[in-house]
Protein backbone atom coordinates (compact mmCIF):
# COMPACT_ATOMS: atom_id res chain seq x y z
CA UNK A 1 0.00 0.00 0.00
CA UNK A 2 2.98 2.19 -0.11
CA UNK A 3 2.79 3.11 -3.66
CA UNK A 4 -1.21 4.13 -3.06
CA UNK A 5 0.05 6.10 0.22
CA UNK A 6 2.39 7.79 -1.50
CA UNK A 7 0.28 8.31 -4.75
CA UNK A 8 -2.62 9.60 -2.41
CA UNK A 9 -0.19 12.42 -0.02
CA UNK A 10 0.97 14.08 -3.24
CA UNK A 11 -2.43 14.20 -5.27
CA UNK A 12 -3.73 15.81 -1.62
CA UNK A 13 -0.60 17.90 -1.29
CA UNK A 14 -1.02 19.29 -4.53
CA UNK A 15 -4.09 19.67 -4.42
CA UNK A 16 -4.69 21.94 -1.40
CA UNK A 17 -1.73 24.25 -2.42
CA UNK A 18 -4.62 26.35 -3.65
CA UNK A 19 -6.50 26.31 -0.03
CA UNK A 20 -3.21 28.50 1.34
CA UNK A 21 -3.76 31.27 -0.91
CA UNK A 22 0.02 32.53 -0.07
CA UNK A 23 1.74 29.89 -1.08
CA UNK A 24 0.05 29.52 -4.32
CA UNK A 25 1.28 32.99 -5.06
CA UNK A 26 4.80 32.36 -3.81
CA UNK A 27 4.98 29.41 -6.24
CA UNK A 28 3.18 31.59 -9.10
CA UNK A 29 5.89 34.55 -8.38
CA UNK A 30 8.82 31.92 -8.74
CA UNK A 31 7.44 29.87 -11.45
CA UNK A 32 5.07 32.20 -13.47
CA UNK A 33 1.72 31.14 -13.75
CA UNK A 34 2.29 28.62 -17.18
CA UNK A 35 4.96 27.10 -14.90
CA UNK A 36 2.91 26.94 -11.78
CA UNK A 37 -0.03 25.31 -13.89
CA UNK A 38 2.37 22.83 -16.00
CA UNK A 39 4.16 21.29 -12.71
CA UNK A 40 0.90 21.33 -10.73
CA UNK A 41 -0.33 19.56 -13.79
CA UNK A 42 2.11 17.03 -14.40
CA UNK A 43 2.29 16.64 -10.08
CA UNK A 44 -0.96 15.88 -10.43
CA UNK A 45 -0.56 13.41 -13.09
CA UNK A 46 1.80 11.52 -11.58
CA UNK A 47 0.43 11.14 -8.44
CA UNK A 48 -2.87 10.13 -10.09
CA UNK A 49 -1.08 7.29 -11.74
CA UNK A 50 0.46 6.54 -8.45
CA UNK A 51 -2.43 6.19 -7.04
CA UNK A 52 -4.78 3.69 -9.37
CA UNK A 53 -1.43 1.71 -9.57
CA UNK A 54 -1.23 1.38 -5.66
CA UNK A 55 -4.63 0.45 -5.61
CA UNK A 56 -4.44 -2.32 -8.42
CA UNK A 57 -1.59 -3.46 -6.47
CA UNK A 58 -2.82 -3.26 -3.33
CA UNK A 59 -6.15 -4.99 -4.15
CA UNK A 60 -4.42 -8.25 -5.03
CA UNK A 61 -2.68 -8.16 -1.73
CA UNK A 62 -3.77 -10.48 1.39
CA UNK A 63 -5.63 -7.47 3.75
CA UNK A 64 -8.00 -8.39 5.98
CA UNK A 65 -10.66 -6.09 6.08
CA UNK A 66 -10.87 -3.14 9.15
CA UNK A 67 -14.39 -3.54 8.86
CA UNK A 68 -17.20 -5.66 6.87
CA UNK A 69 -19.29 -3.72 4.62
CA UNK A 70 -23.12 -4.16 6.38
CA UNK A 71 -25.31 -6.21 3.69
CA UNK A 72 -27.38 -2.94 3.40
CA UNK A 73 -24.33 -1.37 2.55
CA UNK A 74 -24.46 -1.68 -1.50
CA UNK A 75 -28.22 -0.21 -1.20
CA UNK A 76 -26.77 2.71 0.19
CA UNK A 77 -23.84 3.32 -1.79
CA UNK A 78 -26.01 2.93 -5.05
CA UNK A 79 -28.49 5.73 -3.77
CA UNK A 80 -25.79 7.72 -2.97
CA UNK A 81 -24.16 8.05 -6.11
CA UNK A 82 -27.55 8.88 -7.53
CA UNK A 83 -27.05 12.50 -7.62
CA UNK A 84 -22.88 12.39 -8.06
CA UNK A 85 -23.21 12.27 -11.94
CA UNK A 86 -25.41 14.75 -12.23
CA UNK A 87 -23.27 17.37 -9.78
CA UNK A 88 -20.23 16.56 -11.97
CA UNK A 89 -21.69 17.57 -15.12
CA UNK A 90 -23.23 20.31 -13.14
CA UNK A 91 -19.85 21.72 -12.47
CA UNK A 92 -19.17 22.25 -15.99
CA UNK A 93 -22.43 23.50 -17.11
CA UNK A 94 -23.40 26.14 -14.97
CA UNK A 95 -26.51 26.12 -13.79
CA UNK A 96 -29.03 26.53 -10.28
CA UNK A 97 -27.67 23.53 -9.09
CA UNK A 98 -24.11 25.31 -8.82
CA UNK A 99 -25.32 28.48 -7.74
CA UNK A 100 -27.78 26.15 -4.82
CA UNK A 101 -25.07 23.33 -3.92
CA UNK A 102 -22.17 26.15 -4.56
CA UNK A 103 -19.63 23.74 -5.65
CA UNK A 104 -20.86 20.63 -7.27
CA UNK A 105 -17.73 18.34 -7.62
CA UNK A 106 -16.41 18.86 -4.25
CA UNK A 107 -20.31 17.98 -3.22
CA UNK A 108 -19.85 15.01 -5.77
CA UNK A 109 -16.39 14.14 -4.44
CA UNK A 110 -18.08 13.76 -0.67
CA UNK A 111 -21.02 12.04 -2.02
CA UNK A 112 -18.61 9.42 -4.14
CA UNK A 113 -16.12 8.85 -1.04
CA UNK A 114 -18.82 8.62 1.46
CA UNK A 115 -20.98 5.86 -0.70
CA UNK A 116 -18.11 3.81 -1.11
CA UNK A 117 -17.02 3.97 2.13
CA UNK A 118 -20.52 1.96 2.94
CA UNK A 119 -19.61 -0.83 0.57
CA UNK A 120 -15.94 -1.43 1.37
CA UNK A 121 -13.87 -2.47 4.06
CA UNK A 122 -10.79 -3.74 2.99
CA UNK A 123 -7.92 -0.78 3.97
CA UNK A 124 -6.80 0.23 0.63
CA UNK A 125 -10.50 1.17 0.10
CA UNK A 126 -10.53 2.87 3.48
CA UNK A 127 -7.52 4.74 2.59
CA UNK A 128 -8.52 5.77 -1.15
CA UNK A 129 -12.01 6.74 -0.33
CA UNK A 130 -11.45 8.16 3.22
CA UNK A 131 -8.78 10.50 2.26
CA UNK A 132 -10.89 11.75 -0.77
CA UNK A 133 -13.71 12.31 1.99
CA UNK A 134 -11.38 14.55 4.18
CA UNK A 135 -9.74 16.24 1.27
CA UNK A 136 -13.17 17.50 0.12
CA UNK A 137 -14.07 18.26 3.38
CA UNK A 138 -10.85 20.43 3.78
CA UNK A 139 -11.13 21.62 0.75
CA UNK A 140 -14.94 22.83 1.54
CA UNK A 141 -14.28 24.63 4.53
CA UNK A 142 -10.99 26.56 2.68
CA UNK A 143 -13.83 28.11 0.63
CA UNK A 144 -16.22 28.41 2.80
CA UNK A 145 -13.86 30.65 4.75
CA UNK A 146 -12.34 33.23 1.85
CA UNK A 147 -16.02 33.09 1.06
CA UNK A 148 -17.27 34.40 3.81
CA UNK A 149 -18.58 37.74 3.96
CA UNK A 150 -19.00 37.92 0.50
CA UNK A 151 -22.17 36.81 -1.60
CA UNK A 152 -22.18 36.29 -5.24
CA UNK A 153 -24.65 36.54 -6.76
CA UNK A 154 -24.43 33.84 -9.71
CA UNK A 155 -26.96 34.25 -12.76
CA UNK A 156 -26.44 32.27 -15.26
CA UNK A 157 -28.30 32.86 -18.01
CA UNK A 158 -28.95 29.43 -19.67
CA UNK A 159 -29.65 27.57 -15.98
CA UNK A 160 -32.65 25.87 -16.75
CA UNK A 161 -31.07 24.04 -19.42
CA UNK A 162 -28.07 23.27 -18.13
CA UNK A 163 -29.79 22.04 -15.52
CA UNK A 164 -31.84 19.65 -17.58
CA UNK A 165 -28.79 18.80 -19.70
CA UNK A 166 -27.11 17.80 -15.72
CA UNK A 167 -29.35 15.81 -14.47
CA UNK A 168 -30.51 13.73 -18.04
CA UNK A 169 -26.38 13.19 -18.60
CA UNK A 170 -25.99 12.44 -15.16
CA UNK A 171 -28.70 9.62 -15.19
CA UNK A 172 -27.34 8.04 -18.51
CA UNK A 173 -23.46 8.35 -16.69
CA UNK A 174 -24.71 6.96 -13.66
CA UNK A 175 -27.01 4.17 -15.74
CA UNK A 176 -23.89 3.22 -17.89
CA UNK A 177 -21.83 2.86 -14.84
CA UNK A 178 -24.41 0.68 -13.02
CA UNK A 179 -24.97 -1.75 -16.38
CA UNK A 180 -21.45 -2.16 -17.31
CA UNK A 181 -18.57 0.79 -16.89
CA UNK A 182 -17.56 0.26 -13.74
CA UNK A 183 -17.13 -3.46 -14.26
CA UNK A 184 -15.06 -2.45 -17.53
CA UNK A 185 -13.14 0.38 -15.87
CA UNK A 186 -12.72 -0.53 -12.32
CA UNK A 187 -12.96 -4.37 -12.40
CA UNK A 188 -16.05 -4.67 -10.23
CA UNK A 189 -19.50 -5.15 -11.67
CA UNK A 190 -22.31 -3.53 -9.79
CA UNK A 191 -24.90 -6.14 -11.40
CA UNK A 192 -24.21 -9.88 -10.60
Amino acid sequence: MGILSAGLAVFFAVHLIPSFTGLRENLIQRLTFNGYRGVFTLLAIAALIATIWGFADAWHGDYAPWYIAPSWGRHVTMLLMLPVFPLMVASQLKGNITRVTKHPLINATKLWALAHLFANGEPYSVLLFGSFLVWAIIVRLSIARRERGTRPVHNYPDAMRNDVISVILGALLYGLFVWKLHSILIGVPIIT
